[in-house]
C-alpha cells in the first residue's frame, strides 16, 4: 500500500513501513470483534502470535473486570462516535495485566474501526504506589492523632482529680510553712499540666489550618491554572465549563488546596460523565447569609445519595464501576474544606448529576 504526500508531489511513502515500525499498538478491527489488521507491537506486547491474535475476539484478550466497560464504549465506538483516551486493562500471554489508552476512529461504511493504543503500565503503576502512599500517610496520620487525643483524654482525668484534692485541701489547718510552700508549688504545676493538655487538643484540631498558608485567590486565576494543567483532557472529553464568579471573584483560602479542590472536581466530571453525553458543568460563586460559597454542578453519572450519603467523603470509597476509581479524591475535597474550616454538602440522583455547594470560612 502507498499513499503520495501530495498531488503535485511524486514522492510516495510506503504506509507499511510506518505502521510496522510504530512503537505504539496500531490496529484495524472489524464490527465483528476481530482484529484485521495488527502491527509487530501488538504481538510483542500481549506475547501471541499474530495468528493467535487473528483468530479469536478481541475480547478474548481484556482483562475480565475490564470486559464490560470495554464492551459498552465499542458499541458506542459502532455507534459511529470516536473514541479517546479511553483506558483498560489486557492480560498477556504469560498472565501479565498491561494498560493500554486508545484512540479509535470508526469507518461506518467499511464496518471497520482504525484504533491507536499506548501502553501506560509504567505509568498507572506509579499512580499505584503514590496512591499506596499517601493512603499509608493518612492512615499514620490519623493513628498518632488518636493516640495524641487518647494520650490528653486519659492523662486529663488523673490531672483533675488531683485539682478537686488541692480544692477539698483546707490549708488553714496546716501551719508548716514549708508544707504549704509544696502544696501550692504542686498545685500551680498540676494547673499548668492541664492547661498544657488543654492547649495540645486545641494545636491538634487547628494544626492544618495553622499550617496552611491562607492568602487572597482570584477564582478565575485558579480555575484557569487547573484547566491549563489538563488542556489535553479538556480538549479531547469535549467537557463544557461554564463560569460565573461575578459575585464572589476572591476567596481566602489555601492555593494548593483550592487547585486540587477544582482539578478533583473536573476530572470527576469527565471521568464520571454519561456514556455518548458529552459532560457539561457549572461553577459559580455567591454569599448566602455573609459567607461565601463555590456551587460546583455537573451532568454526569449521579449518586444514590440515600445509599451513599454518609460514605460519599470517606476514602477509598466507592460509588460507581469506573476502573480507574480510587476513591481519594472526595476524600481529598472534603479535608482540603474542613481543615480550614469551611463545609460541603452533596445534592444528586442517579443519572441527573450532581451538586457540590462549598462554604469557606470567613
Amino acid at each position: 500500500m502507498t499513499i503520495k504526500e501530495n498531488p503535485n508531489s511524486d514522492t510516495e511513502y510506503h504506509f507499511d513501513n510506518f505502521f510496522n515500525i510504530s512503537a505504539d499498538l496500531i490496529c484495524i478491527a472489524g464490527f465483528d470483534g476481530y482484529f484485521k489488521r495488527i502491527n509487530a507491537a501488538v504481538s510483542q506486547l500481549l506475547g501471541y502470535t499474530d495468528e493467535e491474535l487473528y483468530a479469536s475476539p478481541i475480547s478474548t484478550f481484556v482483562y475480565t473486570p475490564d470486559l464490560k466497560i470495554t464492551i459498552e464504549t465499542r458499541e458506542q465506538v459502532y455507534k459511529n462516535k470516536p473514541l479517546l483516551n479511553f483506558e483498560n486493562r489486557y492480560l498477556t500471554k504469560t498472565g501479565e495485566i498491561v494498560w493500554l489508552s486508545w484512540t479509535s476512529m470508526p469507518v461506518e461504511d467499511e464496518k471497520l474501526v482504525y484504533a491507536i493504543a499506548k501502553n501506560i503500565t509504567h505509568k498507572k503503576k506509579i499512580e499505584d504506589e503514590r496512591n499506596i502512599l499517601l493512603t499509608n500517610l493518612t492512615k499514620i496520620n490519623k493513628d498518632l492523632k488518636h493516640l495524641s487525643y487518647t494520650t490528653s483524654h486519659d492523662l486529663k482525668s488523673p490531672v483533675n482529680n488531683l485539682l478537686s484534692i488541692f480544692n477539698l485541701i483546707d490549708i488553714t489547718k496546716i501551719n508548716d510553712e514549708e508544707t504549704l510552700e509544696f502544696l501550692a508549688i504542686l498545685k500551680t504545676t498540676t494547673e499548668q499540666l492541664s492547661q498544657t493538655l488543654k492547649n495540645s487538643v486545641d494545636e491538634l484540631i487547628h494544626k492544618d489550618e495553622l499550617n496552611a498558608s491562607i492568602e487572597p485567590l482570584s477564582l478565575n486565576e485558579n480555575l484557569n491554572e487547573v484547566v491549563l494543567s489538563i488542556n489535553s483532557l479538556i480538549i479531547n472529553s469535549k467537557i463544557k465549563i461554564t463560569v460565573d464568579f461575578e459575585t464572589v471573584p476572591t476567596i481566602n483560602f489555601n492555593k494548593e488546596y483550592l487547585k486540587s479542590i477544582f482539578l478533583n472536581l473536573i476530572t470527576n466530571s469527565i471521568k464520571y460523565s454519561k456514556p455518548g453525553i458529552y459532560p457539561s458543568v457549572s461553577i459559580i460563586s455567591k454569599k448566602t447569609n455573609g459567607k461565601n460559597q463555590l456551587i460546583y454542578s455537573d451532568n454526569g453519572l449521579g449518586f444514590d445519595m440515600d445509599n451513599v450519603r454518609d460514605k460519599i467523603f470517606g476514602l477509598h470509597q466507592k460509588f460507581h464501576n469506573h476502573i480507574d476509581s480510587n476513591g481519594i479524591g472526595l476524600y481529598l475535597i472534603y479535608n482540603h474544606i474542613t481543615n480550614l474550616g469551611g463545609r460541603i454538602e452533596v445534592k444528586s440522583q442517579i443519572n441527573e448529576g450532581a451538586e457540590f455547594t462549598i462554604t469557606f470560612k470567613d
